[in-house]
């Protein structure tokens, strides 16, 4: 038998690693021509790619492990897997978990295992893999286990939420960031080199573009190419003739996933922190992104009970009106009660006193088991129940001259708690008085 030649990282001993299809002919898109040819040029992932960055520090000690690159589109993690993988001298596979199934991912675990034979690893790129469902993600676990593959894992989506555990604990995630400013500032000059001339933009147009591009790159560029086809020696586009001549992207949102948590998660910590600008932000983000205003709505009645409560009682029937304003006016016109009562609520006195007051009461409750009420609280309608002195010596509240009576309702058995405790805000300052004083008297009264 002929003895092998060594492996050429860039090849395939077993035949192309994707499709064969002819190179297209005449344009190619501009996010196809700057894709970059090396790590070092990818822009705004210098936590990974820098010089201390995580990937960085596995290619120098020759150990690229497994892993998920999470992050928004247009951040470069086909770019970044590809790269990694002519670094690291592997086979480069991709699939896509929309258009894949069992059977390519039989075909790539084999011919994977044909590689490793003859001495080459596997780097096999799996786009959208959230999308693969829970039998298709344990199917990667022996071949990831044994190392027949690197896999890198591609998603736009939580992997704690999208991705089972079993996977996950044999993968790093990297979270990669959406593309900041000055990141879609040098994308942006690297197509003016790439055209040849500077993009036709006042310097208030190129800053909207690259707002309108909300942190992706691949976006940019295709916006830049619809830029770079006007007739040669078309004036600089000030801001609102680039709005005229490009769509915006539509800001990331997805109302059952974890955009979704995110945002509300935002709005609820702006209105306890008495943010109103802030909060009306994420409202109009939500909005934006497409949320059903009435989630919003009881999000906000929630909101009342859980962090202002009785530091201003007021705050419950707002909520309440707010949402009830929506359901009559709809939008848009009902959109500004809800406003009105973020106002409301971001400026009202706060207070978490009710709920941990309840919280301790359950807890109370679960360890206490069945106590029985002590017996002068009880009501006796029959002669065996006042026999057995269900109701006596209760003390009628009202007849006494300040209208109480100092009696214990706590079950016998179990010591007085106090579960609420008032904060020393809004409406609760006038409650912590009244409290104090009634401590005050069932003292002496039990004394």
């Amino acid at each position: 038998m002929p003895a092998r030649t060594p492996l050429d990282p860039n090849t395939d001993l077993f035949g192309p690693t994707e499709p064969e299809v002819e190179a297209p002919r005449g344009h190619r898109p501009l996010a196809d021509r700057l894709r970059p040819a090396s790590l070092e040029t990818v822009v705004g992932q210098d936590h990974l790619l820098g010089p201390e960055g995580s990937l960085t520090g596995m290619l120098a000690r020759g150990s690229l492990a497994s892993m998920i690159l999470w992050g928004p589109p247009g951040v470069g993690k086909t770019t970044i897997a590809r790269l990694l993988a002519a670094k690291a001298g592997l086979a480069f596979v991709q699939l896509s978990a929309v258009f894949s199934g069992v059977a390519d991912l039989k075909r790539a675990f084999e011919d994977a295992t044909r590689r490793r034979r003859a001495g080459q690893g596997t780097l096999l790129f799996v786009d959208e893999i959230h999308r693969f469902n829970r039998a298709q993600q344990d199917g990667f676990l022996p071949v990831v286990e044994d190392g027949t593959i690197t896999l890198v894992g591609a998603t736009t989506e939580n992997p704690s939420f999208a991705l089972n555990g079993a996977l996950l604990s044999r993968c790093q995630v990297l979270v990669l960031r959406r593309l900041d400013d000055a990141a879609l500032e040098e994308v942006l000059s690297r197509a003016e080199v790439e055209i040849g001339h500077t993009a036709p933009l006042t310097p208030e147009a190129r800053t909207s573009l690259r707002a309108m591009a909300d942190g992706d790159g691949r976006y940019l560029l295709n916006m830049c190419e619809q830029i770079f086809a006007l007739p040669t020696g078309t004036q600089n586009l000030d801001a609102t003739a680039l709005a005229e001549l490009l769509a915006r992207r539509a800001a990331l949102y997805d109302k059952d996933r974890e955009e979704h948590y995110n945002l509300i998660s935002a709005l609820h910590k702006s209105l306890r922190g008495s943010d109103p600008d802030a909060a009306l932000y994420w409202f109009a983000r939500m909005l934006t992104g497409g949320e059903d205003p009435r989630y919003i709505a009881r999000r906000l009645t929630r909101f009342a009970v859980e962090d202002i409560g009785m530091a201003d009682p007021l705050a419950l029937p707002q909520a309440l009106a707010a949402w009830e304003a929506y359901e009559r006016l709809g939008s848009p016109e009902g959109e500004l009660a809800i406003v009105q009562t973020i106002i409301y609520l971001s400026t009202a006195p706060k207070s978490n006193a009710q709920y941990t007051a309840y919280g301790a009461a359950r807890a109370a409750a679960e360890n206490h088991g069945s106590l029985m009420p002590p017996a002068h609280i009880l009501n006796a309608p029959t002669k065996l129940m006042q026999k057995l002195g269900y109701g006596a010596e209760y003390a009628y509240d009202h007849e006494a001259e300040d209208a109480f009576s100092g009696q214990n309702y706590f079950p016998d058995g179990m010591d007085r708690v106090q579960f609420y405790r008032p904060r020393e805000r809004g409406f609760e300052r006038e409650i912590n008085k009244r409290l104090t004083y009634w401590a005050k008297l069932r003292a002496e009264r039990g004394a």
